[in-house]
Order: structure tokens, then sequence, then C-alpha cells
């Protein structure tokens, strides 16, 4: 445990986030920069005196279970939650479930597609991050609370209005195979994280299309390199579909374009047109 980097990592960390972030007021005295020691400690669920003394490099080895409300409480990314483990001398474990924060580089290139549609899926298929775009041919993310936002969810589990499913699209049956069979690879990597497990439960006991698949226990499919959504607007819209990997946060960007010089290029401009005039957002991040 290198208790001297270990309180010089603490302060710097707490420094840098406003009380407006985790929902606190700021208050007219306030001299600290970014949070006060016992808003921390509060945060994290334990006392003020024990994070003072972690902070003065006094204080002992921290459990686990204290680094990883430290890492809540000042919100750490992935790597810096591994370089707290480390600094502390209790290297980090597994993840305990898939990232769901989104790179800001990806955030920005986002925006920088407005002739694609584009968004960010977690491992486990929530969408975290689009563009206005993607929010016009499928749907406004931004309206919807998190769990809503995850399109295993929608494809087995709600309704399907008028005989159509996961926005009209042509692929949703190959889409539930390989969603069924990532998720199970999901949940060899995450055996203990609630959101997996949750969701996993969830389609077993709501569709019979799901729990026939999982019982498959495939773990590979091949992607759908083009498909067809049909808009209720502009009416079929044939993409071209890519999906980059993100490997360090187990996320993939997902980008559609159309054929130049298609009828399916001309809708995507009209929906471009359409979404920015009905949206108040560029890009849409988890609530």
């Amino acid at each position: 445990m290198d208790r001297q980097e270990l309180a010089a990592f603490l302060r710097s960390r707490r420094e840098r986030i406003s009380p407006a972030e985790v929902g606190l007021p700021r208050g007219p005295r306030r001299r600290t920069p970014g949070l006060r020691r016992e808003e921390v400690a509060q945060l994290a669920f334990i006392s003020t005196e024990y994070y003072t003394r972690l902070e003065q490099a006094r204080g002992p080895r921290p459990s686990r279970e204290v680094l990883g409300g430290l890492a809540r409480a000042l919100r750490l990314s992935d790597a810096e939650r591994g370089h707290l483990h480390h600094l502390a001398g209790a290297p980090p474990g597994p993840p305990p479930g898939p990232s769901r924060e989104v790179r800001q580089s990806l955030l920005d290139l986002l925006r920088r597609l407005p002739q694609a549609a584009a968004f960010v899926t977690s491992a486990t298929f929530e969408v975290l991050a689009w563009n206005d775009l993607a929010a016009a041919l499928m749907e406004d993310f931004s309206a919807l609370p998190p769990r809503d936002r995850n399109l295993v969810r929608r494809a087995f589990l709600t309704p399907r209005p008028e005989g159509s499913r996961l926005y009209g699209v042509s692929d949703v049956d190959a889409f539930a195979r390989l969603s069924a069979q990532r998720l199970r690879a999901v949940a060899a990597r995450y055996p203990d994280s609630p959101e997996v497990t949750g969701l996993v439960a969830e389609l077993l006991a709501g569709s019979e299309e799901f729990r026939r698949l999982w019982e498959s226990h495939d773990v590979s499919a091949e992607p759908t390199l083009c498909k067809t959504f049909q808009h209720p607007v502009v009416g079929p819209v044939t993409v071209n579909c890519d999906a980059l990997d993100i490997t360090e946060r187990d996320q993939q960007v997902v980008i559609y374009t159309a054929t130049p010089g298609s009828p399916s290029e001309e809708a995507l401009r009209l929906l471009a047109v359409i979404g920015t005039q009905r949206m108040d957002q560029q890009v849409g991040f988890p609530a």
C-alpha cells in the first residue's frame, strides 16, 4: 500500500468534483475546491474520520468494499478505479458489471457523423449515447428511462404494434439470435453483475423465444451487414451496418449509412431535418 500516493490521488479526485455533480448544494461559504472530506465520506458510506486519515496518509489498508464506495463517490473511471486499487495494495477483481461510461472522443464522433445514424451500446445492448439521426430513425432515446433503452428488452419483451417489433427492422430474427448468444458470453464475463443476471432472468421469464435461444448455449453469430427499417414517416430505409468494438469498455459503436444516391439516402436526409426540428439535444446520455 502506497499511503502517500493514495492520499494524493484521493485528494486530487475529490477536488475536481463540484457539489452540483453529486446533487449537493454549493453553499455561500464553500472554500474547498470540489467536495469536502465529510461529503466524500458520506457518499462512500464511511466515517469522516476514516476518510480524513486516508487523505493524511495515516489510514489502514481499505477493504475492497471501501474502495468500491470511494470509486463511486469520486466518480472514478475504470482506469482510475484500477489505479485506486493498486495504490491501496488490493488489485481490483473482475469488473462488477458492464461499463456505461462512454469516452468523450466517441461522443464527439457521434456529433461529427450528421449523415449517419450512430449510437453506442453497452455489453447488454443498452443504448448509451446517440446522435440526432439515430433518434430520428429509431426513437427518441432521451425520452426513455435507461432500462427502456435496452434493445434486447425491446426486441423480446416490448409489445408489437401492428405486428412489427424493434422499429420494424428486417433482420429482427437474426438480431434476436445474435443478442441471445452474446448475452450468454456477457453473463460469463460478469457472473456477479445484478444488471446482467437480472436482465437474463427477466428475458427468460417473459419470452419463450429468448428461452429457446438461450438454451441452445451458442455464443457467437454473424452480424447483419445490411438491414431495412420500416419508418412510420419516410417509409422503408435500407442501411449498411458497421459496428466498431470498444474493447476496454466492452461497448460497440454502431453506424448506419445509406448507399450514396439511393432513395434511402434521401430518406435519411429528410429524417435529419425532421429529427433536428423535434429533438432538443444532439447527443443523449444516460440519466
